[in-house]
């Protein structure tokens, strides 16, 4: 399975072309793509190419190929991935697909294999002398509840026993398979128990509700708590006095007068604090700046380093890895808070990424932090 091929030469047709019908259809079917996505239409077209010849040959391929506008090799690999697609002849008559995951073969998958080899041939993909019936081993087909089971066509045949399904396959040979009734062979409909339902067989009875007597003796009528389920709170959200502006915008207005600190509270929200001011250029922490090198370093390796962090610190005349070395820790306090930057230096640790650029380049870095810069 893992090893897919086209079969030899000496099978395969010289040519490849739909019916008129099947032409029709494939048209159709590749204007429900969008325009430029025609090629998504290549499965279903592969699919009908098999429904016609009953396996898919090279011509096919590339006919289909033709038809979307596709490379021949990327119409192949399709066809070659997906074991939906024959890539052999089989049989005209029947090619059974038997099941033999676990579910099927702890229900008896094997057995049936053994028949598809006496019956059939000893070999998957075979075809029999005949040529009308073939057979192979696949993975799940999706009906594990009713293991085993095989897949002829588009039909699958189910909670099958060895007698069963040579008596499908003897029908199938006789070119009679339409006598043979898809899904279950056995006494239950689709996947339900067999036999029958066997629960929620009668409608349930719901229970008497018990109603309380007047003092004169008719029957009262039976009244829930008007407060059942209700969760018993103090907080002050389930206060029916409190007024919302949902139930009395007016009387609401009043809510936001309590004093508090807070607008649960009753009271205002207090405003944010205000952002720190940005350091002057004149501050004395300010690092030194050097008139612009000929060439540059590549501030962008340092780690927290992008486009625009590397054009704001060459504005403030910081140009080298030597220089962001050598920063103190006030410098590197000013140059924080000037980018706005909230400890990331530190986090970043600007410096020691800068003294190793300095002192061997990426080489350096490397070394240092097992890694590449950036």
């Amino acid at each position: 399975m893992s090893v897919r091929r086209l079969a030899e030469e000496n099978v395969q047709p010289a040519s490849f072309a739909f019916s008129k019908d099947n032409a029709a259809w494939a048209k159709a079917t590749i204007k429900k793509y969008p325009k430029g996505r025609e090629q998504s239409a290549v499965i279903p077209l592969l699919m009908r190419a098999q429904e016609q010849d009953g396996w898919v040959t090279r011509a096919a391929i590339e006919s289909v190929a033709d038809m979307l506008g596709m490379p021949y090799i990327r119409v192949l690999e399709v066809a070659t991935f997906y074991t939906q697609f024959q890539l052999k002849p089989v049989g005209t008559r029947a090619h059974v697909q038997v099941c033999g995951t676990t579910p099927c073969m702890l229900r008896g998958s094997e057995d049936l294999i053994n028949l598809c080899k006496k019956r059939i041939h000893p070999e998957p993909l075979t075809p029999n002398e005949a040529g009308t019936l073939s057979w192979e081993e696949v993975e799940c087909q999706g009906t594990c509840v009713n293991a085993p089971m095989v897949m002829i066509f588009k039909d699958t045949y189910e909670d099958l026993t060895v007698p069963q399904l040579e008596y499908i396959i003897d029908r199938f040979d006789a070119g009679n398979g339409s006598d043979v009734k898809p899904g279950p062979q056995i006494d239950r409909i689709y996947s339900a128990p067999v036999g029958g339902p066997t629960t929620l067989l009668a409608p349930e009875k719901k229970p008497a509700v018990a109603r309380a007597k007047k003092a004169g003796g008719e029957a009262a009528v039976s009244v829930p708590p008007s407060y059942a389920a209700r969760p018993k709170t103090d907080a002050p959200e389930t206060d029916p006095t409190l007024k919302t502006p949902a139930t009395a915008k007016a009387e609401s207005a009043a809510n936001d007068k309590i004093a508090g600190d807070t607008k649960a509270e009753g009271g205002v929200a207090a405003k944010p604090a205000a952002a720190a001011a940005k350091p002057s250029l004149e501050d004395k922490n300010r690092p030194a700046g050097i008139e612009r090198p000929a060439t540059p370093d590549d501030l962008k390796l340092i780690s927290g380093v992008g486009p625009k962090i590397e054009g704001t610190l060459q504005e403030l005349g910081i140009f080298t890895y030597a220089q962001v070395a050598g920063w103190k820790k006030t410098e590197r306090e000013w140059v924080d808070g000037y980018l706005n930057f909230k400890g990331r230096i530190e986090r970043d640790d600007w410096v020691k990424q800068a003294k190793a650029l300095a002192k061997g380049g990426e080489a350096e870095y490397i070394k240092v932090f097992g890694k590449k810069p950036r």
